[in-house]
């Protein structure tokens, strides 16, 4: 990717690839499939989070100066609240509880619909024009 906003959209649109394939599975009630595709789809989202927290957000922070109560802040909460509701998804798809997870899923996407909508709309800009070229390319090279 050649920028920070295309690199972490693109990260965002494969996550939503993977939730998709967890719908698919549920809903043609292939437990197996369900299962693998729900342990796809929450290890890249905890790793896209994980990105975010670990070396996006502090180098932002650090470039804007921004270190609390900016928008980082309020991206480390809405995290936060999907990560509760991924665990709450995954006790659901141990019990068999497919279709419930599903209706959970729902939640879940709309809250990363909006909070992806604030990334791309409002901190990836901003981090893009804070860091500058040499800072993305740091940033990049930490970013497996």
């Amino acid at each position: 990717m050649s920028n920070l906003a295309e690199f972490f959209v693109h990260d965002h649109r494969s996550c939503d690839a993977l939730w998709a394939s967890v719908e698919e599975a549920v809903e043609a009630d292939d437990a197996a499939r369900a299962t693998t595709a729900w342990r796809g789809f929450y290890d890249a989202m905890q790793r896209h989070l994980g990105m975010e927290e670990d070396e996006l957000f502090p180098a932002f922070e650090r470039a804007s100066g921004m270190l609390r109560g900016g928008p980082t802040f309020v991206m480390r909460s809405e995290h936060a609240q999907m990560r509760a509701l991924m665990n709450q998804m995954d006790a659901l798809l141990e019990a068999g509880e497919f279709g419930e997870m599903l209706d959970q899923g729902d939640t879940l996407l709309m809250l990363i619909q909006q909070h992806n909508a604030k990334e791309e709309g409002m901190l990836y800009p901003m981090a893009e024009q804070h860091l500058g070229p040499a800072g993305w390319d740091s940033l990049r090279s930490r970013l497996g």
